[in-house]
């Protein structure tokens, strides 16, 4: 979970000063595509341990 917190507060940085500055735009699409990549790692991994407990 800090993990995926750090790699979004990332991302977040990353997007804002893309924005900002002028001539940074690739630091923007750099963080989007972080948060994206972000998001699907996350879900896999949620996906991943609801399959793995024993139904009672």
């Amino acid at each position: 979970m800090a993990l995926f917190l750090f790699i979004l507060l990332v991302a977040l940085a990353l997007g804002i000063v893309g924005f900002l500055i002028e001539g940074l735009f690739y630091l923007l699409v750099i963080g989007v595509v972080l948060f994206l990549a972000d998001l699907v790692l996350s879900g896999m991994r949620m996906g991943r341990r609801r399959g793995s407990r024993p139904a009672r």
